[in-house]
């Protein structure tokens, strides 16, 4: 017999029921539908190649003045730096994309009321994920500053594409999902999972767990990524707290 599912619909909040191949077949067609997206805007991305690399190494040129190049070692490289970034600006892109892909795919499973919060929650997930990154932007200049001087005088840096670039969008990707963070803990809320007192119970606890979060995720491992990263997740945490006062009220 086959596994079936609830499946609420929209008109009038009658329960239905989907089989499992109709879920996985769901599935498939979101999957499908965030491959493109992220395939289309890796096109975009690999056709302005030279201003997307322009754009990431300004970080570099703000701190090496006279000498912010790349430096190859393969005659590879080139070709497949170009592809890694059409890859990074693809899934960028397709962002809002994917995300709302995921509601759709979840959200038949939620009762009318519930299904009202899908939209602001993907919008949110987006403006916290590039706020993230863009503070994780302004951060990068000092932790690279720091990064070249804590060796001394003496070293001289000389910096591939691949190194630079993989440690300045794991950076961005750190700091865009880390901020996030407000937005989990307010589904939480909305889902009666934890309430604000439950929060405030745990605010010390939360200090030191995002301490160590801040400490361990961060590529660079350099004080003002820390934080850069611990600050904006307390204040997202006090924040949750407010926010769910006001839900509930």
């Amino acid at each position: 017999m086959a596994l079936r599912f609830r499946n609420r619909n929209q008109a009038g909040g009658a329960e239905g029921t989907m089989t499992l191949v109709e879920h996985l077949a769901e599935l498939r067609h979101r999957l499908i539908i965030s491959i493109l997206a992220i395939g289309a805007g890796g096109i975009v991305t690999f056709a302005f190649y030279g201003r997307v690399l322009r754009f990431f190494e300004h970080p570099l040129c703000q701190v090496l003045k006279n000498n912010c190049k790349l430096y190859v070692t393969s005659p590879l490289d080139p070709l497949s730096i170009r592809f890694k970034i059409a890859a990074y600006g693809g899934l960028v892109l397709a962002l809002p994309i994917v995300l709302w892909q995921m509601w759709r795919f979840i959200t038949p499973g939620l009762r009318p009321t519930e299904k009202r919060y899908s939209v602001p929650f993907v919008m949110a997930s987006l403006v916290f994920f590039g706020f993230g990154g863009f503070i994780a932007w302004l951060t990068f200049p000092h932790a690279l500053a720091w990064l070249t001087s804590i060796g001394g005088t003496t070293l001289r840096p000389i910096y591939t594409p691949q190194d630079y670039l993989r440690l300045i969008v794991i950076l961005m990707a750190v700091f865009g999902a880390a901020f996030e963070f407000p937005v989990v803990l307010v589904f939480l809320e909305v889902a009666r999972v934890i309430t604000p007192a439950t929060l405030r119970r745990w605010r010390r606890r939360a200090i030191v767990l995002i301490t160590i979060f801040s400490a361990v995720a961060t590529p660079s491992s350099d004080p003002f990524s820390m934080l850069a990263l611990a600050g904006p997740m307390y204040l997202f945490y006090e924040g949750s707290i407010l926010i769910g006062k006001i839900l509930r009220r």
